[in-house]
């Protein structure tokens, strides 16, 4: 049996950066792997090498989920190479250790575990290719595809150790055109008007939308209340229930004007919010709208705040099993980010995160995952299964 972190490691050497978002040589490992332990799959994909895997067999009760695309890395500033998968004693070091290829490699690691014992594995297993994208390319498709159907889902995505994630908050990605009336630029601000100057007065509205807080109902707010104090905890920041339950927001590109002597006629701005619970899409977008006084959305993306039920028998059933690995307090949490949990959710899954990972290296230089961390995962994982047996 090979061990869990010679899996991660040889996953991690496997270069798999997204974009371009090709994952066919690591999408392959994994099939070959599961070949070996006598699990059959299908792999599907595009002419651009993005390709997802997915188990064969019946339908099952539970689905084991993981996406192989990382984040791209430069060499620079590593102390270890990024694509290196080296081992230590304690951890391994790589792009994607973290985020996910730990969670995929721990995953295999309790399916091989299941097999050398003699039993079945009752769960299907996906394994993804451009969740770091949006996964239209890989999650979506499978779903419109039908690839794969609904029923309870474990995504491997890193979380804290005792905290299963059941929820996030929805996601607003907004592509705006701001414009302005030219004139010399010598004149200004007596004479025309800049499409700049007009998008910086947006986001400065925007600004005022963060100090809103929401309605949501007791139990909901408890848990974003418990969820505060471990993530605080696990990245070392103040003011996370103020994350958690407020609209954030992120202007990722900006760009405008013509030249540095002409009032700029056009500016466009990519904007990004995480919308809390209790936040209506629709509404925060004519909000939005109206606050663009002199702009317009060229384009849109939205999803809502999402969450899987605390008593449903997927997260008391992981919880269980987490509590049996690690002992003390478990119980499940929110968080801000967004995952593959969303697209499941809207075709009827219940889903819950739970994976291995240094939560502070997520996308980080000398991203790394603890050898314990995935070692005590793929018993959690397997346990699980056990239940759904």
């Amino acid at each position: 049996m090979r061990r869990v972190s010679r899996i991660c490691s040889e996953l991690v050497a496997i270069r798999s950066e997204n974009p371009p978002g090709r994952t066919d040589e690591v999408i392959e490992y994994i099939r070959s792997f599961l070949t070996s332990i006598g699990i059959e799959s299908k792999v599907s994909g595009n002419a651009e090498g993005m390709c997802n895997l997915v188990t064969c067999g019946p339908g099952k009760k539970l689905l084991l989920c993981g996406h192989v695309d990382v984040v791209p890395a430069l060499d620079s500033g590593w102390t270890k190479p990024p694509f290196s998968g080296i081992i230590d004693d304690t951890c391994v070091y790589g792009r994607g250790a973290t985020d996910m290829k730990g969670g995929c490699a721990s995953i295999l690691s309790a399916c091989e575990t299941l097999v050398d014992q003699g039993c079945d594995v009752p769960a299907t297993l996906a394994f993804v290719c451009d969740e770091e994208t949006g996964g239209e390319n890989g999650i979506r498709r499978l779903l419109a595809d039908k690839a794969i159907t609904p029923c309870d889902c474990i995504i491997a995505e890193p979380t804290p150790a005792r905290h299963p994630s059941i929820g996030q908050k929805g996601l607003l990605r907004l592509d705006l055109e701001f414009t302005g009336r030219p004139a010399h630029g010598s004149l200004y601000p007596a004479v025309g008007v800049s499409a700049i100057m007009e998008a910086m007065q947006f986001l400065t509205s925007v600004k005022e939308l963060h100090l809103r807080e929401y309605p949501v109902d007791e139990h909901l707010k408890e848990i974003i209340g418990q969820s505060s104090g471990v993530l605080s905890q696990e990245f070392g920041l103040d003011g996370v229930q103020n994350i958690l339950r407020r609209l954030t927001f992120n202007p990722g590109t900006i760009a405008g004007g013509e030249k540095s002597n002409v009032v700029a006629q056009r500016c466009n701005l990519e904007l990004e919010l995480r919308v809390p619970w209790g936040c209506h899409i629709p509404a925060l977008i004519a909000d939005l709208t109206a606050r663009a006084v002199n702009g317009r959305i060229l384009a849109q993306e939205s999803h809502e705040p999402s969450v899987t039920l605390p008593e449903t028998l997927l997260v008391k059933r992981t919880c269980k099993a987490i509590a049996t690995v690690y002992g003390g307090s478990v119980f499940p949490i929110v968080q801000w980010a967004a995952s593959d949990a969303r697209h499941l959710r809207k075709y009827g899954f219940n889903v819950i995160e739970y994976g291995p990972g240094e939560l502070p290296l997520l996308h980080a230089i000398d991203e790394r995952v603890r050898i314990e961390s995935l070692e005590k995962a793929a018993e959690v994982y397997r346990a699980v299964m056990q239940k759904y047996a």
